[in-house]
């Protein structure tokens, strides 16, 4: 079987730029251990020097697809894991029905139970604070293409939200009851990344072309 050639979007001393596609697992799992990006990633890393090293900072679920960052120490590592939630991160997603606000901040409290379901929660002190800013960028009668930046970083926090006000995303098998899928994917991704870089400290954005899939199935 041919290995896939890891599609980077940046590099440098510091820092690596990749896209993942859905279907791919960011890291390792119980059942999954070498079939994932971080494996990839180090693969890549190894081949130039055995030396080199990569440190997860963030991942995406593995159904979403998207731009993911990276880093080759531990110090990078750190400064961006302490940095992130003041970073702009921001998705594309279809979602079912039309939404009745054009726009809004989505604001609650997130819990996970013991099968990895996470859940909306009025309990405030034992729920951990998720926003999640939208706005409608296309829509048609069944569907809407909304333009995401969230300001949190929760497990599977666009999902839940947007599920919990009844409009799940497309092709969310876990949130979302509906069986129709006319693209086979969970219809959610990561298109646009801001960050200060960990060593000239300059502003930096990434960005890929919205996904053509999403727009044109909203038109």
């Amino acid at each position: 079987m041919k290995k896939e050639k890891l599609k980077i979007i940046y590099e440098d001393k510091e820092l690596l730029v990749v896209y993942k596609k859905s279907g791919l697992l960011t890291i390792s799992s119980e059942k999954e251990k070498e079939n994932t990006l971080f494996h990839k990633v180090y693969e890549y890393e190894k081949a130039k020097n055995k030396n080199n090293k990569v440190f997860i900072i963030h991942r995406l679920d593995k159904d979403t697809s998207g731009l993911i960052v990276f880093a080759k120490s531990e110090k990078t590592k750190r400064f961006m894991q302490d940095n992130w939630n003041t970073f702009t991160r921001k998705y594309i997603a279809v979602v079912t029905g039309k939404m009745n606000k054009k726009s809004d901040e989505l604001i609650s409290y997130l819990m996970e139970t013991k099968t990895n379901l996470v859940y909306v929660t009025k309990n405030e002190k034992l729920g951990k604070k998720a926003i999640t800013n939208y706005k409608v960028i296309g829509e048609n009668k069944n569907y809407s293409l909304l333009d995401i930046d969230i300001k949190t970083g929760r497990k599977n926090q666009i999902r839940v939200q947007l599920s919990n006000i009844n409009h799940p995303i497309l092709g969310d098998k876990k949130y979302s009851k509906l069986k129709i899928n006319p693209l086979s994917r969970l219809c959610l991704e990561a298109y646009f990344l801001k960050i200060i870089h960990p060593i000239t400290k300059k502003e930096m954005d990434f960005v890929i072309p919205m996904n053509k899939d999403f727009i044109n199935l909203c038109k």
